[in-house]
């Protein structure tokens, strides 16, 4: 019997990526009703973990479109090193903080990708403390119930539930992705905008994404709120 299974990091097609944007999607959602369950039953470090579990879940939906516009093996080999590390699938966790800091438009968004933040290691370092006791620090033993209480619970079973959304992804839409992403991809910020931007166009004109305003355009260029929203 093997004593680790083997991890596969090689590129993929559309429809195999559009396959695991959905298995990670629908289990993001269902670690992220676990986690209010707990909530519920008042098992406050356990309810933290598993709301860090989906975060970290959801978390690779974005990463697996980056795999999508991989164009040597190498970096579909960076792709899978981050879908596989902890801290790189819960970079967002801090989005509805910075949301409710004033961040509106996709600028404002920066500090989630600073590589310099310690945010993502923080959020590890608490799933780890939901669900274990440790030394630390001057001999100090951490206890779960002792450091995770309700309110950072509650706080984190929110965040889940913000991305662990019901949305399906399909093949079409990564290929459109790929066409209108994959040429000024890691270039030029402005065209990766602009590219963000005739993408959601595509999307919608496919039927992909809702009629009406582009909203990818007035993240950019508005930003949210800015009308109502």
């Amino acid at each position: 019997m093997k004593k680790k299974l083997d991890a596969y990091r090689g590129r993929l097609s559309a429809a195999q990526i559009a396959v695991g944007m959905n298995a990670a999607a629908k289990n993001a959602r269902r670690l992220s009703e676990d986690a209010a369950s707990l909530l519920t039953a008042e098992r406050f470090p356990t309810a933290a973990s598993i709301a860090i579990l989906a975060i970290e879940e959801a978390g690779k939906v974005s990463i697996l479109r980056t795999l999508a516009l991989a164009a040597s093996d190498a970096e579909a080999a960076g792709a899978w090193n981050d879908y596989r590390a902890h801290t790189r699938k819960n970079v967002a966790w801090l989005l509805p903080q910075l949301a409710a800091d004033g961040a509106r438009k996709l600028d404002d968004l920066r500090p989630l990708f600073d590589e310099t933040s310690d945010h993502p290691f923080v959020l590890d370092q608490l799933k780890q403390l939901g669900f274990y006791t440790d030394c630390l620090g001057k001999a100090h033993w951490a206890v779960p119930s002792d450091v995770i209480d309700e309110a950072l619970a509650r706080m984190l079973v929110q965040t889940a539930k913000l991305f662990a959304r019901d949305r399906e992804y399909t093949e079409e839409e990564l290929k459109l992705w790929v066409e209108h992403v994959g040429p000024v991809w890691k270039k030029d910020p402005s065209w990766m905008k602009e590219a963000l931007v005739n993408w959601y166009a595509a999307m919608q004109a496919a039927g992909l994404a809702a009629e009406g305003p582009n909203e990818m355009e007035q993240f950019i260029r508005d930003g949210l709120y800015e009308k109502g929203v």
